[in-house]
């Protein structure tokens, strides 16, 4: 099995479960990730939750902000139905009960803060020391489209890794992601190409695109010495990377 490539589960198993739910963050641990991808934003008093957007609507069917939203409002909304009705009554998670779950397995946590639309004042500290608290610091990769704030976290704790959220070309962004002490590129995926991976990897920086789905994809990301890949199916990432490890193993 080739272990040098991270699978990273793309706010859990989200092609086979309603995103970012406990039950997809254990069925991407079954379906063969070996990473777990997840947003994080805070309620208004203060609790990190896992969710995607800004709004509890489009997951929930229900109305409100998260940041106007107390955790106990949050907690009683069914976040599985939207998905599929075997999913009825999964809720929306905390950053702890994430943590807690992953702290015994071998996995790499990549949490994304989703404070480039909303503030979240206080939002590095909080998730820094929930992650200090169960000692996952080597374990965890912060990324963020706010950049920032991933200043912030190299201020908090410069031991933990940062990665830069980006959908545009930009020019050397190793460059500019090692100027911000950045230790990783995580760019939208048609953005990556060979030579930015080559410059990446020179300058001591990984890459790690997002979301590639598709397996022909997938395959070109690997060629290119990618670091991990962030996929809604960790599955079909399992099975190019298994394959691949079997034909190396026999290649007769």
């Amino acid at each position: 099995m080739n272990n040098s490539i991270i699978n990273y589960a793309h706010r859990g198993a989200s092609g086979h479960c309603p995103e970012n739910t406990m039950v997809a963050f254990r069925r991407g641990l079954e379906l063969g990730a070996t990473g777990i991808e997840t947003d994080v934003q805070m309620s208004k008093d203060g609790t990190l939750v896992l969710i995607h957007d800004e709004s509890v609507h489009r997951t929930t069917g229900q109305h409100g902000e998260i940041s106007q939203l107390h955790i106990d409002e949050i907690r009683r909304l069914d976040a599985g139905s939207w998905y599929s009705h075997e999913f009825a009554g999964e809720r929306i998670p905390t950053l702890d009960e994430l943590l807690d779950w992953a702290a015994d397995k071998e996995l790499t946590l990549n949490l994304e803060l989703k404070n480039n639309i909303e503030p979240y004042t206080g939002m590095e500290e909080k998730v820094i020391g929930a992650v200090r608290a169960r000692g996952l610091e080597e374990r965890t990769i912060i990324s963020s489209f706010n950049h920032y704030s991933l200043l912030t976290c190299k201020r908090i704790a410069p031991e933990v890794r940062t990665g830069i959220l980006y959908v545009e070309n930009l020019v050397d962004p190793w460059n500019y992601a090692r100027n911000i002490g950045a230790e990783a590129l995580h760019p939208y995926h048609l953005t990556m190409e060979s030579f930015i991976v080559q410059h990446a990897n020179a300058a001591g920086m990984i890459s790690n695109p997002f979301t590639i789905n598709d397996p022909e994809r997938m395959q070109q990301l690997i060629d290119m010495g990618c670091a991990g890949i962030i996929t809604d199916y960790p599955d079909r990432l399992h099975e190019i990377l298994h394959s691949k490890a079997e034909r190396i193993s026999n290649p007769l």
